[in-house]
């Protein structure tokens, strides 16, 4: 799996390099035994983040202005989303970070709470990150959730509207290095998703749409549906 997201990075054409940050000599093996680029780092961070960051610190970074965290779990990953994230820090004013959703596809999913969802603005802007249901669309009567559903299978645009927080990250390499000393708020805690330390420090987090379809593979149900998508591989 992790050779998969390895090398679809590599397909993107904005990505100048890609490495395997870990603090795991397995990992780190494995990635040099299929040719890629893999750099260790201490095993005493708290999340991906402050990996990326201790890696975006070493000598052969210093040229990248943006630093995409492309998390080892995503073997869909569209090589022309990484494009169009770091396409978002051409825009003025350029964004501190980026990220990438996409349309939720099925109930199951939007009632996942292992499934991130996202609420935007008309500028593509983050409002809100939730593991629940964002916009929550209102049934009357109880039971609340089982109203929820009905109604919502009912609408005639089906699932419009709501959206997927695909987990890959880009900031700029000073925003990186400045993330992991802002305060973790009562908002990430509540719903453990690191993004909303962002949004809570008062920074703008720009969406930028995939039109691919990416499964984080957090279970080995989800593990089932990627090896069927691409055919066992």
């Amino acid at each position: 799996m992790l050779q998969h997201v390895y090398e679809r990075a590599r397909r993107a054409a904005r990505l100048s390099a890609v490495w395997v940050a870990t603090d795991d000599r397995r990992i780190h093996d494995l990635v040099k035994g299929f040719g890629g680029y893999a750099v260790m780092t201490a095993p005493s961070h708290a999340t991906g983040t402050d990996r990326v960051a201790e890696a975006a610190a070493l000598p052969e970074a210093m040229a990248a202005d943006v630093v995409v965290n492309i998390q080892g779990d995503q073997p869909l990953i569209d090589p022309d989303a990484l494009d169009g994230l770091v396409a978002a820090f051409d825009e003025a004013p350029a964004p501190s970070m980026a990220t990438l959703f996409e349309p939720l596809r099925t109930v199951e999913d939007l009632l996942d709470p292992n499934v991130a969802k996202v609420i935007a603005d008309r500028s593509h802007n983050a409002i809100y990150f939730s593991r629940a249901p964002i916009p929550f669309f209102r049934p009357e009567g109880a039971p609340m959730r089982r109203q929820f559903e009905t109604q919502l299978a009912a609408r005639p645009e089906g699932l419009s509207g709501y959206w997927k927080h695909v987990g890959v990250y880009a900031f700029r390499k000073e925003f990186l290095f400045e993330f992991g000393g802002l305060p973790r708020g009562p908002l990430e805690i509540a719903e453990g998703l690191e993004q909303l330390r962002a949004l809570e420090s008062g920074h703008r987090i720009k969406l930028v749409p995939s039109a691919g379809v990416s499964i984080s593979v957090e279970t080995p149900d989800d593990l089932k549906r990627v090896e069927s998508i691409m055919g066992g591989a």
